[in-house]
């Protein structure tokens, strides 16, 4: 049996997935990444993967996010508001620090666990994904700083700034296109690790889900700025039913995959309001309670241990190069 773990974008919310695998925690002896072979996070859901892959218990996680999520989206007044409409909402210093104490100078290549982690490049176009040695055609990432990974995959257009490797690459939040990294998740399970998909299954979280308001169909609502705040909405609802559908596909099946996402009010939570955390924590908690039953077959082992393969040829002693293909 293989187990993925794939884990959507959403911002603050990921408190939400966070106190959902820190609740299923509780009874387990290991943490909770070491249960699974591949884990695949987005934005928020990329900086969860990171700290698994780097060995922390989820609750670790949580408190990540109870400590630095009020000071780091702490300017959300009317002001901010307002510069929005003009400008990126929020600096990323603050993010940066708080992944700095949390990771350090960890790598990479340092995850205990396969990681996929999406990106896009802002100049290009492109797709850019960053993933841990797991197959011989990957060998530059094991040396970039899970810091900068993190920064790339959270770089939220309009929310925080475009971040830019150490050569100079510009990337932006992977959650323009893979929001929900599930289909990502099954590509590379089946497609690139050549996993027999009868055997892989897929714990797959939200960070909570909202009905749309799209505001009915008159001249008023077919215009720019009507759309322009609906346009993300509906964009990521689509990218999910996408990936979820790739990801049965591949993987033989609905019944492959638990998908955790529950619904809740429109406007109930935002990326960037941290009012929000203690209710998210309760949300998680209650969830896990539920779906506990359902998903004990991912806990009776841990996945066997992941050895990344060895650098090879003139690829050991190369330092990372930013310009690397993005395709992978």
């Amino acid at each position: 049996m293989r187990k993925i773990l794939s884990i959507d974008g959403g911002g603050i919310k990921g408190v939400f997935p966070a106190a959902f695998l820190a609740k299923l925690e509780e009874d387990l002896p290991e943490p909770i990444g070491s249960y699974f072979d591949l884990i695949a996070g987005t934005s928020t859901g990329g900086i969860i993967a990171l700290a698994l892959g780097a060995g922390y218990r989820a609750r670790e996680i949580l408190e990540f996010y109870e400590k630095y999520g009020p000071g780091l989206f702490a300017n959300n007044g009317l002001a901010a508001r307002a510069k929005h409409f003009l400008t990126r909402k929020h600096s990323a210093d603050g993010l940066k620090a708080a992944l700095l104490a949390q990771f350090g100078d960890r790598k990479l290549g340092d995850s205990v666990t396969r990681l996929v982690i999406p990106s896009q490049n802002l100049e290009t176009g492109k797709v850019y994904i960053f993933k841990t040695a797991h197959h011989e055609r990957f060998q530059e990432d094991r040396k970039r700083d899970m810091v900068d990974v993190a920064l790339a995959t959270s770089a939220a257009p309009t929310f925080l700034p475009t971040h830019k490797l150490p050569g100079g690459t510009a990337l932006i939040d992977g959650g323009i296109w893979a929001n929900d990294p599930a289909g990502v998740a099954a590509v590379e399970a089946v497609g690139i690790l050549g996993w027999n998909p009868r055997d892989v299954h897929m714990l797959s979280l939200s960070c909570t889900a909202s009905p749309m308001k799209l505001n009915g169909d008159g001249w008023l609502a077919a215009g720019k700025l009507s759309w322009a705040a609906k346009l993300l909405d509906v964009v990521s609802a689509g990218q999910s039913s996408g990936a979820q559908g790739t990801a049965a596909v591949l993987l033989g099946g609905h019944d492959q995959i638990n998908r955790i996402a529950p619904q809740v009010a429109a406007g109930t939570f935002e990326l960037d309001n941290a009012r929000g955390i203690s209710r998210l924590r309760g949300l998680g908690e209650s969830e896990a309670r539920e779906a506990r039953p359902k998903l004990e077959r991912f806990f009776r082992e841990v996945a066997a241990p992941f050895t990344p393969l060895p650098a090879i040829g003139a690829w050991a002693q190369r330092p990372p190069s930013p310009e690397r293909s993005e395709a992978a």
